[in-house]
């Protein structure tokens, strides 16, 4: 049986449930995913100033990373060439273009990025964009934007005012809103005796930041919590209470991120509670494996949660879906696939349930068919479906991984 066969018995199972397949592709197509820039060239920048830190570690070797701005788009071009639906671009200040002369994390500009801008608008893209608060010697102590030096915060508040205009004029070029987030990895490795004046510096820290106005037709900013990091695993000063508290009072966007919570907690529970309060949040889809937080994303039963809370409560418009995790032990550009194409995944299978059929059965307080159903609806014929809409969006199938394999040996494996 031909695949387009496949697809038209598949869309009359669905038919049959009363789920149309073309609303759904319709519908998917207006949700763009944020893919990020750092998957390419595992979080390295083009600063070439430090190694790593604030809680970060990339882990492998595998050849072929990304060593110049150019290489990276590339890559991403490869990639965004194997996934279906509505894309953006999600960059770090570390991927300034400064043509080989030092500029300060606090000196950026939106020249810095003029060849990003170019590049997005010859590929439809829209840009996101994050301060870079890590890896860098102004970092004292574990500490940015809460420290207790005055010019070590001085700094880090110019950064984040420089970053802002950079994102306003993204969206300004782009016609397309920048989401900014702000994550601050601040924290300590033991227990602090005053966790109250850290936070008290980072909030003042973060409303001079904010007391710079900015369009919000081209910029929304976000602040993003975490629980623990390298090195900070005993006090993360921007908590998620902490960040939950500001975002609320300040109008600005609360940040979740799939890996920054306890092993326990999941992001696809908070979507609902967190969207009774905020007009809109952002979510950093990434996987969490024990302490880690940033693993490729792959069709986990989270993953597929947070796109039915997404789906089920119509809330494409409220929550700005981001990408984020970072593999170095395997081929960059599969990672990048991978995570993408199964976020993209999930939305079309919670956009495919037999939505009707459950409301109905919780409605009715039938608890064993609801349940029956949404096991049910795991074995759908979703393959088919799939690969249609991947065909209407001119992307490979399952094709994709022979692709990526002949551009690892056409492109990858000529970089040193």
């Amino acid at each position: 049986m031909s695949m387009a066969s496949m697809f038209d018995a598949a869309k009359k199972v669905y038919a049959d449930l009363g789920v149309d397949v073309e609303a759904a592709f319709n519908r998917l197509d207006q949700i763009p995913i944020s893919l990020h820039c750092w998957q390419g060239d595992d979080v390295a920048g083009f600063e070439n100033s430090t190694a790593l830190d604030g809680g970060l570690a990339v882990t492998g070797n595998y050849p072929g990373r990304a060593r110049n701005a150019d290489e990276l788009r590339a890559d991403l071009e490869k990639t965004l060439s194997l996934i279906p639906g509505k894309k953006r671009l999600n960059l770090h200040s570390i991927y300034a273009e400064t043509d080989g002369r030092p500029v300060k994390r606090n000196e950026l500009e939106p020249k810095h990025f003029a060849r990003w801008m170019d590049w997005a608008k010859e590929n439809g893209l829209g840009l996101d964009f994050n301060p870079s608060y890590f890896s860098h010697p102004m970092m004292k102590d574990g500490l940015t934007l809460s420290s207790p030096d005055a010019g070590v915060r001085k700094f880090w508040v110019e950064h984040g005012i420089a970053c802002r205009a950079i994102a306003e004029a993204f969206g300004r070029k782009l016609r397309s809103t920048c989401i900014t987030n702000f994550w601050v990895p601040d924290g300590f490795k033991d227990t602090p005796f005053d966790r109250l004046a850290p936070r008290e510096r980072l909030a003042d820290s973060l409303d001079k930041i904010f007391s710079v106005e900015c369009n919000p037709r081209y910029n929304r900013d976000a602040v993003e919590c975490k629980l623990f990091g390298i090195g900070a695993e005993s006090c993360t000063v921007g908590s998620h209470e902490f960040y939950m508290g500001y975002a609320m009072k300040n109008g600005k966007l609360l940040c979740l991120d799939a890996g920054h919570f306890h092993p326990t907690e999941v992001i696809s529970d908070k979507i609902t509670s967190t969207l009774l309060y905020f007009d809109e949040i952002l979510l950093h889809v990434s996987r969490g494996v024990r302490w880690d937080s940033d693993h490729v994303v792959t069709m986990t039963e989270e993953l597929r949660a947070i796109a039915e809370e997404i789906v089920r409560h119509n809330y494409d418009k409220r929550v700005h879906i981001g990408l984020d995790y970072f593999d170095a032990s395997i081929n960059r550009v599969m990672a990048w696939t991978i995570g993408a194409r199964n976020m993209s995944k999930a939305l079309l299978m919670a956009l495919t349930e037999p939505a009707a059929i459950l409301k109905k059965a919780e409605k009715s307080g039938d608890k064993g068919s609801r349940l029956a159903w949404m096991e049910e609806a795991k074995t759908l014929p979703f393959a088919a479906v799939w690969e249609e809409y991947c065909t209407r969006n001119n992307v490979p199938g399952m094709a994709w991984i022979d692709e990526v394999k002949t551009y690892e040996k056409d492109v990858l494996s000529k970089r040193s």
